[in-house]
């Protein structure tokens, strides 16, 4: 018998902005049984536990992963009620309206190659403290000697679709047509039922045996040609997708454009009529410059800091939410829409953002929705295979002599601020905004751009990225 702190600390799985990550490889039986009984042991610190909720992505490595966390529990009488594949966010509902915890087995975007571990307490996501308190807990973890068959149960699943269409005339989509990019989307069964169930035509797309890594921040050139092209070929008023466990939403206007996330967290928090916003710093400026809200508050990247404002703003507002760059969306408060009650889900959601710009075709288009927003564009991409501590070096070093390090970016402009609230985010006199940081879920360098114009934004992007790869 070993204790599960040991055992972590010798996986090389570690928490990022959201969950712990890592290689596939080191994600064997036993660290995954540690990780479920230590999240266990943290709840029992504060409540009892006696069942715990678990879903999967379509990754190759979740089932088995699943099982693993199944058979830990197993060993401490904790019960588990296993909902298949469904969305992260589908998962999270159900259980906190049935004040379980729940562990999601996910990589989301990340490649194949690796996994991860979402875990929520009975109230929502768990904090930066709480993963501390699973890291440092000893709890003894026997050896995983077999693999517990899961029966999939459909509870879960229904609950989500029920959130995400009551709230919604049946005939909200009456004659539209709607494109899934289904690729391996935890979401990809469910997505044409919620759609079809308010009046929408869906047309299914791009369905994938084998994992696809979509990333919502950093679209991939690809995506960007087929959404245009199935728009066109389908003659479609949307395109909906969602990154691999469904909790970022990829939406497109009726030309086959994908929106930014921060856009379109934007325009849903204005048809919901939100008063308060809690949003990472990297998010696009629009949002203040729309004066939408009674109050705005920037936080670091990462779901955890946009939830950890919650609680302070709910005491003086009366809807809050948040919504990231990637353009999950965090409901706060209940809701009131068309008479009828949008219960609180806070943690990443991608179908209500898409389903809220949706309900509103037959007054305006995407677009049209878009073009009524202050002009503020962002793009983003990174460099892959870049170590976090020679991102954290690189910051480091701009952040000392700033003026000697713009030349070296490929930068003509003067800087006049330089924010550290989450990376190293410059802000120019001319408006433009560049923000490099380290991704906290693979060994990435993430570059962030901010600008009055479409090209220069991504002219900014692609500029700065190949400057920092001849260093």
């Amino acid at each position: 018998m070993k204790e599960s702190s040991h055992i972590i600390a010798r996986s090389n799985i570690s928490f990022g902005t959201s969950g712990a990550r890592g290689l596939v490889t080191d994600f064997t039986p036993e660290v995954c049984a540690a990780f479920a009984i230590a999240f266990a042991n943290v709840i029992r610190e504060q409540d009892v536990l006696t069942t715990m909720a678990l879903a999967i992505d379509n990754r190759p490595s979740s089932y088995q992963m699943a099982q693993a966390i199944s058979a830990g529990l197993a060993q401490i009488n904790i019960e588990t009620k296993f909902y298949g594949v469904i969305p992260t966010p589908a998962l999270a509902y159900y259980a906190m309206q049935q004040n379980m915890p729940c562990i999601m087995v996910t990589g989301s975007h990340i490649p194949f190659d690796r996994n991860g571990l979402k875990f929520y307490k009975s109230q929502g996501e768990i904090s930066k403290a709480d993963e501390a308190a699973i890291l440092a807990a000893q709890a003894n973890v026997s050896p995983i000697t077999s693999l517990p068959h899961l029966t999939v149960l459909a509870a879960a699943k229904d609950a989500y679709i029920l959130r995400n269409t009551e709230a919604f005339s049946s005939d909200s989509l009456k004659g539209k047509r709607i494109g899934i990019y289904e690729h391996s989307s935890a979401g990809r069964d469910i997505y044409n039922l919620i759609f079809e169930a308010l009046g929408a035509e869906v047309i299914s797309l791009g369905r994938s045996d084998e994992f696809v890594p979509i990333d919502t921040e950093a679209v991939a050139e690809e995506d960007k040609v087929k959404a245009r092209a199935w728009v066109k070929e389908y003659k479609l008023d949307a395109l909906f997708s969602t990154d691999g466990d469904g909790d970022r939403p990829l939406l497109s206007d009726e030309f086959g454009e994908w929106l930014r996330g921060d856009i379109l967290g934007l325009l849903c928090s204005k048809i919901l009529g939100i008063e308060a916003l809690s949003t990472p710093v990297s998010c696009n400026t629009a949002i203040e410059k729309s004066n939408l809200f009674k109050h705005i508050e920037r936080t670091k990247i990462g779901s955890p800091y946009v939830i950890s404002e919650f609680d302070g703003l709910l005491r003086t507002f009366n809807s809050v939410a948040g919504f990231e760059a990637n353009g999950g969306y965090l409901l706060a408060s209940k809701i009131k829409l068309n008479g009828k009650t949008i219960q609180p889900l806070p943690t990443r959601d991608a179908i209500l953002p898409a389903i809220t710009l949706l309900s509103q075709l037959n007054k305006q288009t995407i677009s049209e929705q878009v073009k009524l927003l202050p002009q503020r564009y962002t793009a983003s991409n990174r460099i892959k295979d870049f170590a976090r501590d020679k991102s954290l070096s690189l910051i480091a070093n701009i952040n000392k002599e700033p003026e000697a390090w713009l030349p070296k970016l490929g930068i003509t402009d003067k800087l006049n601020e330089i924010n550290l609230t989450d990376g190293l985010r410059m802000l120019f006199s001319k408006g433009d905004i560049i923000h490099l940081r380290p991704s906290g879920n693979a060994p990435e360098l993430r570059c962030y751009v901010e600008s009055d114009c479409v090209s220069s934004a991504q002219n900014y992007v692609t500029n700065v990225l190949e400057h920092l790869r001849k260093l």
